[in-house]
């Protein structure tokens, strides 16, 4: 049985909702469903503003979808849909969730109706391999989702949605990203996880609202160093790339000498040695110390070469602070090619690396 209830919910989509999820209704099926709630004397149709088809068996939109001119959300997700018409034509859709169904290329139509009152679009887990670039006539998108379509490029044109807040383009095949992609100012999520990016443009700094970047399991193996730049950035996701994997792999773990940590004690402390105190060998030794360029240390180094990296456990995850070399050689001959260091004081909050 159908809900046919108030939804106070949410307060940009309350008002009345037909809730049809779930069932493993066909189209035809629905279809009746919905002539039973248009011809009800009791009550209009035109109240219903969420739509929910969710779980059921549909491969065609039923036809009689349009009699319902106020409806603000429609859920198609989880179904068998081939086609999706142009339901703008008939209403003012907010959002528009059809995931996890069987659309192609060749199933939106060429151009939408009524584009302007979209917020959200999410075509998830389909078949849509090419940018579809209508999409692109929704200039006050908010949130979208193309993730797990096997898309092999982002279109240039993908600056035109200056609403964008999130960005999904997750479990895709992607190469690259476009530069264009630094324009949407307004962004604070950003998925790219799952695909086969081997760089991103250095402009992604002009992001600055950006919150989140999800780039786990690519091919990357640098990062622009401009992304330093995004101060509001508080999540970065690498696990699973070959510059995670190198570095881990990299990373040494062997003590120092104890001729080196007696030496690094005596320069420390800021011991008075004198010729005569010490073998002219060690004096020597002494006065060849190294002070560490890094400000954030105090210390010197002699011959061997330390990487310090703090790993703190986070929810099963490993943060680090971005790689910092403390009394090491490494300090005064620049940072690890593979792995941003910034110049400035830190400013990432965490960098999820597996």
């Amino acid at each position: 049985m159908e809900n046919y209830t108030s939804d106070s919910s949410d307060s940009e989509n309350n008002g009345k909702v037909l809730d049809y999820a779930y069932l493993l209704m066909n189209s035809e099926t629905v279809e009746n469903r919905f002539d039973t709630v248009i011809k009800d004397p009791k009550k209009s149709h035109l109240d219903v503003e969420n739509i929910i088809l969710h779980h059921n068996q549909l491969n065609l939109l039923p036809v009689n979808l349009n009699k319902f001119s106020n409806m603000k959300v429609l859920d198609v997700s989880n179904n068998g849909l081939t086609i999706l018409p142009d339901v703008f034509e008939y209403c003012s859709l907010t959002t528009l969730i059809a995931k996890n169904n069987s659309l192609s290329n060749d199933s939106l139509p060429k151009s939408f109706n009524n584009t302007s009152t979209l917020r959200e679009l999410n075509l998830n887990g389909n078949q849509i391999t090419n940018f579809p670039e209508q999409i692109l006539e929704f200039t006050n998108l908010k949130f979208l989702y193309l993730g797990g379509n096997g898309m092999l490029f982002i279109s240039k044109n993908i600056y035109k949605l200056q609403s964008l807040q999130v960005l999904s383009f997750g479990g895709n095949n992607l190469t690259e990203v476009p530069a264009t992609l630094g324009h949407l100012k307004h962004l604070y999520a950003l998925i790219l996880c799952d695909n086969k990016l081997e760089g991103l443009p250095a402009n992604i700094a002009n992001l600055h609202n950006l919150k989140s970047l999800m780039l786990h399991k690519n091919h990357l193996r640098t990062l622009p160093p401009e992304i330093v730049a995004l101060k509001n950035l508080t999540e970065l996701s690498l696990r699973e790339n070959p510059l995670v994997v190198r570095f881990v792999s990299d990373m040494s773990y062997n003590p120092g000498s104890l001729l080196e940590l007696s030496a690094r004690s005596v320069k420390s402390h800021n011991m008075d040695v004198k010729p005569g105190d010490v073998p002219l060998t060690l004096l020597d030794y002494l006065n060849s110390a190294h002070h560490c360029v890094n400000p954030n240390c105090k210390g010197v180094f002699f011959n061997n070469r330390v990487e310090h990296i703090k790993f703190v456990d986070f929810c099963g995850k490993y943060r680090i602070p971005l790689l910092q070399y403390l009394c090491s050689s490494k300090c005064a001959n620049g940072p690890k090619e593979d792995i941003v260091r910034p110049s400035k004081s830190y400013l990432m909050k965490k960098v999820l690396l597996g």
